[in-house]
């Protein structure tokens, strides 16, 4: 397969797992399986979990393995962007060319949905014991995705990000938003497929390395299509950023300067995980070079 196909066929399986988030036993009320199924069912890039499974075949790991602690980061990924579109953050009405779940279900239901989804995610993520991940790095991934994922990571970037709207002098100031909001994820669903391989410290800091690098450009790269991507490609509104009033790589350094940055981190990443370190490292290399060149 090319890597078209194995992001293709990988986001396929995926959306396979996460079709019944739920097990059907649990008395949940229906509007509330219904809200969080429609934003989970909404599609999208499916690159976290991609990158777990990945990151576990670079070291010899099974998908089967992987793939709950694959379903937990797009629970985490997705509670996150409920939770963002809503009136008191970004305040969008689609997402993923989709009416957002405050739209469809009222904010009450959107804001509880994402709390399922958080933590139905820690839930998946344990499951991964069932496939024989040692009870040992099972907890680990846990650990790392509480960590990743809140107030140290992902949460205390949109805070920041939030913040930000009021003006930002240093790049410094954007760099710790966009590593927090965007590539704390990155990270942790490498060294969390990592993890269920058994990597080592070498090979998890090679991993780790390799998605803070790639995090980085990922987000730099979302700066640059908010301004010359298109709602029909990206199935959001557009210029959003400017509308308001959020600093961004191209607002701060140019366009081009933008653009070299992503090329100089997606090389940096590259060599992170470059000279043997992992066994199988050619798909990681794949998917650094496709989404420095993707257009949604």
């Amino acid at each position: 397969m090319n890597i078209q196909e194995y992001i293709a066929s990988y986001a396929k399986e995926v959306e396979g797992e996460l079709q019944e988030l739920f097990p059907r036993l649990w008395d949940i009320p229906d509007v509330l399986r219904q809200s969080a199924q429609y934003s989970i069912d909404a599609g999208g890039k499916r690159l976290r979990p991609i990158l777990v499974l990945a990151a576990a075949e670079a070291l010899g790991g099974r998908k089967e393995a992987a793939m709950p602690v694959a379903c937990a980061i797009e629970m985490v990924h997705t509670y996150s962007l409920i939770h963002d579109d809503l009136p008191a953050m970004d305040n969008d009405d689609y997402r993923r060319g989709k009416l957002t779940n405050h739209k469809v279900y009222g904010e009450a239901m959107a804001i509880l949905a994402g709390d399922a989804l958080l933590t139905q995610a820690f839930y998946s993520a344990s499951q991964a014991r069932r496939h024989g991940v040692p009870a040992e790095q099972v907890l680990n991934i846990v650990e790392e995705l509480a960590e990743y994922s809140g107030a140290r990571g992902m949460v205390g970037g949109q805070v920041a990000d939030m913040k930000g709207e009021q003006g930002i002098t240093e790049l410094s100031g954007l760099e710790y938003i966009h590593q927090h909001k965007t590539s704390d994820l990155i990270m942790f669903s490498l060294r969390a497929g990592g993890r269920v391989a058994g990597a080592d410290d070498k090979q998890l800091e090679a991993l780790t390395d390799f998605g803070r690098s790639i995090g980085l450009a990922f987000q730099i790269q979302d700066d640059i299509l908010d301004v010359t991507g298109t709602q029909e490609k990206l199935g959001k509104a557009v210029g959003s950023d400017e509308k308001q009033h959020k600093v961004t790589y191209p607002f701060f350094i140019g366009m081009e300067e933008s653009e070299r940055r992503v090329a100089q981190l997606t090389d940096e990443a590259k060599t992170a995980i470059a000279g043997g370190v992992l066994p199988k490292p050619q798909r990681l290399l794949e998917l650094a070079d496709y989404l420095m060149k993707r257009d949604r």
